[in-house]
């Protein structure tokens, strides 16, 4: 059983301590105010809107610093990649629905928590059979979806409410909430093969990393397709199926509309297109109109597009889908014809706010370019301009054919430089400032969306974004958006294929990578910028926390967000920000709590100022999503991060829990 550290008293200890505590604060002058709102956190971004913003108020800007460990939990399922074994990513966003917490790790078990001591109530291991064989990721599970049951009549005696999780053997599980058993009326014995109709591939090309999405009686899910291996990549397909039968309902097929795809009602087994953009980020919905967004990868393969014929029409985009029968409602596209890995990477999150685009319901999508896209959630079309702008095209292959125009956003406008010269070349020394100037030089750096080339590209931001998964963060009463970033260069370099065949893969030095594109008259290289001391080659912060006015699209401010620290050796322990993956949470008290970088940090900001107010060293990184939960109006606020490293990190297992004193 897994190592459970339980921190928390028996509940008449607990009672007396309570006691103690407010006696002892009230005679200090500052009570803890146990009166306000009660919440779960029962959906991946808190609700399907995906706001990662919780209407709690007892932990606040006065105590936030008084939070202590109450209890913490370890389940065990940790590879860091040796022998045989894939390395694992504990990077889950748990969920708290009906008094329970559920969350699922890389192993694909899905583990039931009480959340207020952090005692186990049942664990189901699904026998993951990818566990073994590398791939380019690590193995990952970022959360489950809950269904709370429904109006129609069902069986009482088992499944009343399920959880959904994805896994790397490529399987939709359904288990029943209570016990941990799968659901035997959902397809085969609680699963149902997502590798129909998408291809042959290997275990770790085509699987789910984000968890579905429930709405109404069907559960949504997209996959992650491996980047950059071959032309004929596995389809991205986004179905959706019963949540009680587990039937195919309807697919949505990303091909262009003028060629064949399957959309609608489908017959389960048929066949999709080859190469179509996936959807491996997390889905939102709006409940009340019945609309599915999705947010869209490219087509493959991801730096070289002259063989797509116009597959990348979907690419880089948030489509929505119709909820009842997976139809296309719009789609609005970030990124024409993407050869730079500029994924939609985030969860779209979905907002009404007074004073923002007339009041509409809109959408924010945050990109990897540093862009922020404010749309109308029915209609599709921008809240405000949207300016397309011409872009580099010197220095493409022959073969490529490139979009002369992109996108770029005015309200807000980018959030952070796009172009690297020589001369903007940074380092510690002279010494590795110099190096940074040459390896610029001797590249193509016309600034953002300078094409792949033979010569070797300047990418910046990189394909890590910008943003990433994490997404933004938004506070609806206050009119802010709360958004992470990396600002790292990278350079990607395209070699002809008989070259490309004849090299050796170890010869290649980390971190540097060779992607195939097998198929394509290219393969690729593909790593960060960085100078002979290991540091990128572009002047700090290397990661940042940005708040935006939605009303005026203005920037409120910006911090530094992490440090080097558990990168670098002691004493360079420097504030440059760090590269960082994960969300940020926003509470009603007006506080923002966000791990995901490099240091084994979980931070806590002040929304109004972006002042630092609180911080806490982890057993691991946190690339995760912090959640809050109150379960009763005498209870406490916690507040629990998922510590467990990713494929930068040492991998872990911790889940830890705060609350105040």
């Amino acid at each position: 059983m897994p190592a459970v550290s339980n921190r928390v008293r028996s509940r008449p200890a607990r009672v007396a301590l309570l006691a103690l505590a407010l006696a002892t604060a009230c005679s200090a002058g500052a009570p803890i105010d146990y009166t306000g709102p009660v919440a779960e956190w029962p959906e991946y971004g808190g609700t399907k809107s995906g706001l990662k913003y919780s209407p709690l108020t007892q932990i606040d800007r006065t105590n936030v610093d008084a939070l202590e460990v109450v209890w913490e939990y370890r389940h065990g399922d940790v590879s860091q990649g040796d022998g045989d074994w894939a390395k694992t990513s504990f990077s889950v966003t748990p969920i708290v629905a009906d008094g329970t917490m559920f969350f699922c790790t890389g192993f694909a078990r899905v583990i039931a928590l009480d959340p207020e001591t952090g005692h186990e109530r049942w664990a189901f291991d699904p026998e993951l059979r990818a566990k073994r064989g590398k791939g380019p990721y690590p193995l990952t599970c970022r959360g489950v979806a809950y269904w709370g049951g429904g109006s129609q009549p069902h069986d009482e005696s088992v499944c009343v409410r399920r959880v959904f999780t994805g896994t790397r053997d490529s399987e939709l599980i359904a288990l029943d909430a209570a016990t941990g058993l799968p659901c035997a009326d959902f397809g085969q014995a609680g699963r149902v093969a997502l590798r129909e109709g998408v291809g042959d591939a290997e275990p770790w090309e085509y699987y789910p990393t984000s968890p579905p999405l429930v709405i109404g009686d069907l559960v949504v899910i997209g996959a992650l397709v491996a980047d950059s291996m071959r032309i004929d990549a596995p389809s991205g397909v986004v179905r959706a199926f019963d949540v009680r039968s587990g039937k195919l309902r309807w697919a949505w097929d990303p091909v262009p509309p003028s060629q064949v795809a399957l959309s609608g009602e489908v017959a389960a087994g048929s066949g999709y297109r080859a190469g179509t953009p996936n959807v491996w980020a997390p889905i939102s919905g709006d409940a009340e109109r019945g609309i599915v967004y999705v947010p869209t990868g490219n087509a493959s393969p991801d730096s070289f597009g002259g063989l797509r014929a116009g597959l990348d029409y979907y690419g880089s985009s948030t489509v929505a889908l119709d909820a009842r029968d997976g139809s296309l409602l719009w789609h609005f596209q970030y990124v024409h014809h993407d050869l730079w890995d500029y994924d939609t990477p985030a969860q779209p999150a979905l907002f009404q706010i007074d004073g923002v685009g007339e009041g509409a319901p809109a959408l924010a999508q945050a990109t990897k370019m540093g862009h922020i896209f404010l749309l109308d959630r029915v209609t599709g079309e921008p809240l405000y301009p949207v300016e397309e702008r011409p872009v580099p095209m010197d220095g493409a292959v022959p073969e490529e054919t490139l979009s002369p125009t992109q996108p770029f956003p005015t309200h807000p406008p980018p959030l952070q430089r796009t172009d690297l010269r020589p001369e903007d070349a940074w380092g510690f020394t002279p010494i590795d400032k110099a190096d940074c100037r040459d390896k610029i030089s001797r590249l193509r750096s016309d600034g953002m969306f300078t094409p792949p080339s033979l010569q070797g590209s300047v990418q910046y931001p990189g394909s890590a974004g910008g943003a990433n998964w994490g997404g933004v963060a938004i506070d609806p009463l206050r009119g802010l958006l709360v958004v992470n970033q990396n600002r790292m260069p990278m350079v990607q370099q395209l070699i002809p294929r008989a070259e490309f065949d004849q090299l050796d893969p170890d010869s290649v030095v980390y971190p540097d990578e060779l992607y195939p594109m097998q198929g394509a008259p290219y393969g690729v290289k593909r790593g960060p910028l960085m100078s002979s001391f290991g540091a990128p080659c572009v002047a700090p912060p290397w990661g940042t926390l940005t708040a935006v006015d939605l009303r005026s699209g203005e920037v409120v401010w910006e911090v530094r967000l992490g440090t080097t620290r558990d990168q670098a050796p002691f004493p360079i322990w420097l504030e440059l920000g760090s590269p960082n993956l994960g969300p940020a949470t926003l509470t009603a008290s007006g506080l923002v709590f966000i791990g995901a970088t490099t240091d084994k940090f979980v931070r806590g900001f002040d929304i109004e100022t972006g002042e630092e107010i609180f911080s806490r060293r982890l057993p691991y990184t946190a690339s995760s999503g912090i959640i809050t939960y109150r379960l009763r109006p005498d209870a406490k606020q916690y507040l629990v991060v998922a510590a467990g490293g990713h494929g930068w990190s040492e991998s872990g297992d911790a889940v830890v829990a705060y609350a105040l004193p």
